[in-house]
Parts: C-alpha cells; structure tokens; sequence
C-alpha cells in the first residue's frame, strides 16, 4: 500500500471540523489546537480545552482521533492534552471571536 504525504496544514483542515459541542466553533478557532507535528504516518496534536473539567474531554479527543484517522489512512493519531498555557478567549481567531460577539 502506498503512503500518502501529510502536511500540517492537511490535518489543520481537517482540525477546523471538529466542533466543540458547548460553543459551537471548531477547535481550530477557538484556539484549542496548539501544536501539530507529523513524522512519518504519526501525527502528533497538542491541544488543550476551555477548561480542565470540561464534561466533552474524552469525546473531543476521541473525535479528533477518529476524523484524522478516517481521514488519513494509515495514519497514526497522538493527543497529547495540556493545561499549560492556559487557554483564554484571546487565543481564539477573530472569526470566531465575531461569531461570538466579540
């Protein structure tokens, strides 16, 4: 089986459709992703929530595993979740900030 190339800005895109379920703005915008990284078919993410007791922590890792994985086949997807830095409203992009009346 052939590998395909994967570009950070693939799995970014691909980032953008995962939704968190309390806001309603993908995690890219809210600024939750911090980090991505690719080596081979491994793609690591480092990202973070809007709060450490946020109720969705296990369904939005496991989505985000899931969307690249059925994505990218072949690939291998980290999370790697963290609280440092701490995640504020001003690590959101300002679309949206605007969808939220920012």
């Amino acid at each position: 089986m052939e590998t395909q190339e994967i570009s950070k800005n693939q799995v970014i895109d691909i980032l953008r459709t995962v939704i968190d379920p309390e806001i309603g703005i993908n995690i890219v915008d809210l600024g939750l992703v911090y980090d991505v990284s690719i080596k081979d078919q491994m793609i690591n993410i480092t990202m973070t929530l809007t709060t450490p007791g946020c109720p969705m922590h296990g369904s939005i890792t496991d989505w985000v595993k899931r969307i690249i994985t059925m994505t990218i086949p072949g690939s291998n997807v980290n999370v790697n979740l963290v609280w440092e830095p701490k995640w504020t409203p001003d690590k959101m992009s300002d679309e949206a900030k605007q969808q939220l009346g920012m």
